[in-house]
């Protein structure tokens, strides 16, 4: 089931993505919801960010392939950093080039829905907190992460945290789950959800052993090797099984 968030004239509403267009429910998943006898066709569908979180987790070098091309030695545990909510932009929406950057990146990862409050959950309960998994794309303005020296502002920036285009609520990142980022059509990123390091129940344990997640909050596991820089124009594509296409343009402040 591909639950999706959508605007279609002025109203603001959950769906669930069909064939024909998207079958509107009334509240919302995290609460109580309800379908609707209303059908918007998807011309008249703008789709949304599927979810507003309070806060976007993240997980640093959890594909052995990417730390080896960031020279950078493996985790003995999840390396967690987070992005602001205000980071968040749907598909279709830009991804703006900050003008005090001069090397913007992209990082295809898979992002985790939170169901309802976790706190200290064991990994082997993790599943029973998942909404679903969607795509995302932890974009990096990866000189100030360097001159930084730790990754706050770096990933930080308003609409460095394209999501969508749906929450899948039936998918096992377990399988070998393609994750696919393009730039203007060419492939820079292949990897394979397999590859994780830490798995997506490890992850929760991990950080809900330090703070209580709420339904909503989303988490980004990490992104395989081929990060490359874009420019203002370029057109990335976030690619996952299951899921679909997250697209999103770059452009100038």
């Amino acid at each position: 089931m591909k639950i999706v968030r959508m605007k279609s004239g002025d109203d603001i509403a959950y769906g669930i993505a069909d064939t024909d267009g998207v079958q509107v429910y009334r509240g919302s998943p995290f609460v109580a919801w309800e379908p609707t006898e209303s059908v918007v066709p998807w011309p008249s569908v703008q789709l949304l960010a599927p979810v507003i979180p309070t806060k976007v987790l993240c997980v640093g070098k959890n594909y052995e392939d990417h730390a080896t091309e960031m020279g950078d030695p493996l985790p003995d545990e999840p390396l967690i950093f987070m992005k602001p909510a205000t980071s968040v932009v749907g598909p279709d929406g830009s991804v703006v080039y900050p003008a005090i950057a001069q090397e913007l990146q992209h990082e295809a990862e898979l992002a985790v829905v939170i169901s309802r409050v976790a706190r200290h959950v064991n990994a082997e309960d993790a599943g029973g907190f998942i909404l679903g998994y969607t795509a995302a794309n932890d974009v990096t303005a990866r000189d100030l992460q360097r001159s930084d020296r730790q990754w706050t502002r770096a990933k930080g920036f308003d609409t460095f945290c394209p999501l969508g285009p749906a929450i899948e609520t039936e998918l096992d990142p377990l399988e070998r789950l393609a994750i696919i980022c393009r730039v203007n059509g060419e492939v820079r990123q292949a990897g394979f959800t397999s590859d994780m390091i830490f798995g997506v129940g490890a992850i929760i344990e991990h950080i809900t052993a330090v703070m209580t997640l709420l339904p909503g909050d989303v988490i980004l596991t990490g992104t395989p090797s081929g990060v490359s820089a874009v420019n203002v124009g370029d057109t990335m594509e976030i690619e996952i099984d299951g899921i679909g296409t997250l697209t999103n343009r770059v452009v100038k402040r």
